[in-house]
């Protein structure tokens, strides 16, 4: 069973000040997914570690009508997922990871934003990606958002992430918080990134958005 990476207590509950503090252009590429997928023929959506609901909430409020299934493995942020979306009668949102799914069950999409760097490449990452692969119709269109590069152009790109921080940040958590991406994460390069995608059954996958560390990428299950 892959190791998983649970948010539980202050950390569920800070989660989204934590993205929106760390990941510069967050909520705007949260406004670009919709419309990324709204070409898409079959409006069955598969949120793959939704946490506390952000990117379900943007489609919810989208002009197509989306079906939509949010799972993550945190308690806690599929509570505030439930408490955030309680009125909206066409979300399931799912305590769990993708392999949990019924496999006959196909979506015509699917997201995975910021869990694939919890991963260690030693097959969990692949592990992953097969099982989203496998809930997929074919061409259906896949978007990630994750932190990208290797050794270098981690340690380059968050020299830029730390100019584009909040002023009123505590320097000894911004230490402690580049301290643990560099050496406590597992962020695969760009290539690697590119064979984990085709080894599980999708298209080479398109960079289209970068924010220093951050890369979101575009692809389609073969």
């Amino acid at each position: 069973m892959n190791k998983i990476e649970i948010f539980e207590n202050e950390r569920a509950t800070g989660y989204n000040q934590f993205v929106k503090t760390w990941i510069p252009g967050y909520h705007y590429f949260l406004e670009l997914l919709p419309k990324l997928l709204s070409e898409t023929e079959y409006k069955d959506l598969l949120i793959a570690g939704c946490g506390t609901g952000n990117e379900i909430e943007r489609f919810a409020h989208a002009p197509e009508h989306w079906k939509i299934t949010g799972i993550d493995p945190s308690p806690e942020m599929i509570k505030q997922a439930r408490e955030k979306l309680q009125t909206y009668n066409s979300i399931t949102l799912m305590e769990g990871v993708v392999a949990d799914l019924d496999p006959g069950k196909k979506y015509g999409a699917a997201t995975l934003l910021l869990v694939l760097h919890f991963l260690s490449d030693n097959g969990d990452k692949l592990s992953l990606l097969k099982d989203i692969a496998a809930r997929l119709v074919p061409g259906a269109t896949f978007v990630l958002l994750d932190i990208t590069g290797d050794k270098n152009q981690i340690r380059q790109n968050l020299k830029i992430l730390k100019l584009l921080l909040p002023d009123d940040l505590d320097e000894e958590q911004i230490s402690n918080r580049l301290n643990r991406i560099e050496n406590e994460l597992f962020p695969v390069s760009e290539q690697r990134l590119s064979e984990l995608c085709t080894e599980a059954g999708f298209e080479a996958p398109l960079r289209f958005f970068q924010s220093s560390i951050y890369m979101g990428w575009l692809t389609k299950k073969k």
